[in-house]
């Protein structure tokens, strides 16, 4: 499955340019083959925004929710997108799924929240693994720190996932993360992983791109710079199933071993 990464910061703090840089996006990403755009983390309003996270936050079928259906739909592929949830009170770091004929397909909560800036602003969720089925894989979503946690990323594997997407707001000076470690999960952990970061300084923050796809032999199908793109790269499911059969990671473990992981 050709896969897009939409690695920008947008125009934060507008959805409305967002939904526009989204809608452009997808056109050419299915002008090139792909069967799903990933954008990064918070993309629909913008990450460093403070109130105004609470202000801009939507339910998961919210109005903005039925604009990315509409997009997708007339693109013809799919979309996951980051964005901050509302339900009642409370504001979620979310990500959506919506499918190429525009139905929700998988909505996340991120269970892991990063700083003191994340934690003023959101609550944690409580479903580690979320997946849904498109086009022949098992996709699953993560955001950004979530996949710095190993455990998270192996009940994935344990779960089926072929694909999982991570939204992400990955900043100055972890860049070792995007490079190092999201390889490492792909092959630990023998799925792909889409990996798809903001740019550039927003408030506070520096966000140092880097976006990938890393496949389940740890290597970088695409890596993006430190500027805007748009990256394509394709999700396997005949070479995600040799390298299963290959790498014994998950066949040899002994779980009964690692109680006192919990």
């Amino acid at each position: 499955m050709r896969t897009a990464l939409l690695q920008s910061s947008g125009r934060p703090g507008s959805v409305v340019e967002n939904l526009k840089v989204l809608d452009e996006a997808a056109g050419r990403a299915a002008a090139a083959g792909a069967a799903l755009l990933v954008t990064p983390e918070m993309f629909l309003t913008g990450y460093a925004i403070g109130d105004d996270i609470a202000r801009l936050a939507e339910p998961a079928d919210g109005a903005c929710a039925d604009e990315i259906a509409e997009i997708a739909t007339r693109h013809g592929l799919a979309v996951a997108y980051g964005y901050p949830e509302r339900d009642g009170e409370a504001v979620f770091n979310s990500a959506q799924l919506i499918s190429a004929d525009g139905n929700r397909l998988a909505n996340y909560r991120k269970t892991h929240l990063f700083g003191c800036f994340e934690h003023e602003h959101f609550t944690s969720g409580a479903t580690p693994v979320v997946q849904a089925e498109l086009n022949g894989l098992r996709v699953g979503i993560m955001i950004c720190y979530d996949v710095e946690f190993p455990e998270n990323v192996r009940a994935h594997a344990l779960a089926g996932t072929d694909l999982l997407v991570v939204p992400t707001a990955q900043m100055h000076p972890f860049q070792f993360v995007a490079e190092s470690v999201v390889p490492v999960r792909a092959f630990e952990n023998q799925m792909y992983v889409a990996y798809v970061n903001r740019v550039g300084r927003e408030g506070e923050f520096e966000f140092v791109g880097l976006s990938t796809l890393a496949g389940p032999d740890g290597v970088a199908r695409t890596r993006g710079g430190r500027a805007d793109a748009l990256l394509l790269a394709d999700a396997d499911p005949a070479f995600l199933a040799a390298s299963r059969e290959t790498n014994p990671y998950l066949k040899d473990r002994r779980p009964g071993l690692y109680g006192s992981l919990v």
